[in-house]
């Protein structure tokens, strides 16, 4: 069963973006040799949206974007757009290396609790009636 999403950054500058999200950033990783550093994401979410296009984008979210814009301020992190309110959160941008830019909100919906991803309802024939038909 799916346990989780792979998200990717392809680049030229991959050392840098990974010193970045490392040290800037603050994930813990694991390193799987080579310099070649897997980041530990706390919680994932995937949103699918409306486009007359195919694309993708990561973005990353938090729990009080102004405080997390501060720390990120002072860990040298540049912002590329002031906070903004949107209908579904509150929402900036910062740059990484390689000239990319990438989304950080403050969700103003309801993050559900973490919770393993269940399996799919099967059905089962065993001859009996289920509980809901006795009466």
């Amino acid at each position: 069963m799916i346990k989780g999403m792979h998200g990717l950054f392809y680049t030229p500058n991959a050392e840098e973006v990974r010193a970045f999200v490392r040290d800037k950033l603050g994930f813990v990783h694991s390193d799987t040799g080579d310099g070649w550093l897997i980041f530990d994401m706390p919680e994932a979410d995937l949103g699918v949206h409306p486009s007359d296009k195919v694309s993708h984008s990561i973005s990353f979210y938090c729990d009080d974007i102004h405080k997390t814009v501060e720390d990120l301020r002072a860990r040298g992190v540049e912002f590329s757009s002031g906070i903004t309110e949107e209908e579904w959160g509150s929402l900036t941008h910062f740059r990484m290396p390689g000239n990319m830019e990438v989304e950080l909100y403050q969700p103003k919906y309801t993050k559900l609790p973490h919770r393993k991803a269940s399996k799919p309802r099967a059905t089962r024939r065993t001859g009996r009636k289920s509980r809901r038909m006795k009466r």
